[in-house]
């Protein structure tokens, strides 16, 4: 797990989030650029799940191994989840739940690094 990684997706969460708070603020419900989007964000974040376990396997690193392969299931599973809420929910805050998911994703994308670098284990 390489900072560049973790800093990467943790900035395409947030513009992801920037750009659903638009649309919570225009009143709109979920469109298909959000969906997309966010569908790219999923593909890097399995990417980042399957890479963070390979490379979980070969290092020599003190890491609480379960911990770290729990948020990176959880950090993978928080924009599948936004999404179905978001696309049921045809208020404005359908959008406004995809904000709320996407600071989570960076958020989480940056404790993933703590728990990688063993600061704050």
């Amino acid at each position: 797990m390489t900072e560049l990684t973790a800093y990467g997706l943790c900035a395409l969460a947030l513009v992801v989030g920037a750009y659903a708070g638009l649309l919570t603020l225009r009143e709109r419900s979920f469109d298909n650029a959000l969906f997309y989007a966010v569908a790219l964000l999923e593909v890097l974040l399995v990417a980042q799940l399957v890479g963070g376990c390979i490379a979980l396997a070969q290092t020599g690193r003190e890491i609480d191994g379960i911990t770290f392969v729990a948020y990176l299931v959880t950090v993978a599973v928080v924009p599948i989840v936004a999404v179905l809420w978001g696309v049921s929910d045809k208020s404005r805050w359908g959008t406004g739940v995809m904000v709320i998911g996407m600071v989570t994703v960076a958020v989480l994308c940056l404790r993933l690094l703590d728990l990688w670098s063993g600061r704050y284990a």
